[in-house]
């Protein structure tokens, strides 16, 4: 994601987020930015879970009756 921004990059965006914020605005700042972004996560997730729910095929249940079962189990006369 931030493949091209270097160390220098990386400070010049700090310097410029603490003039405009202000060393005090930056953690509130910054844990606004975590929950949007675990929100986010969790959202894209729970999407993801419920394509993979949509794409499965339903198993067809066979139902066996109880006498045909011991049917099948005496031996040939």
């Amino acid at each position: 994601m931030f493949s091209g921004i270097g160390v220098t990059g990386f400070l010049l965006i700090a310097i410029v987020a603490l003039l405009l914020f202000g060393p005090n605005k930056l953690p509130e700042l910054g844990r606004a930015f975590g929950r949007t972004l675990k929100e986010f996560k969790a959202g894209a997730k729970e999407i993801m879970e419920d394509d993979d729910d949509r794409n499965r095929k339903p198993v067809a249940r066979v139902e066996v009756n109880r006498d045909e079962q011991n049917d099948n189990k005496r031996l040939p006369e």
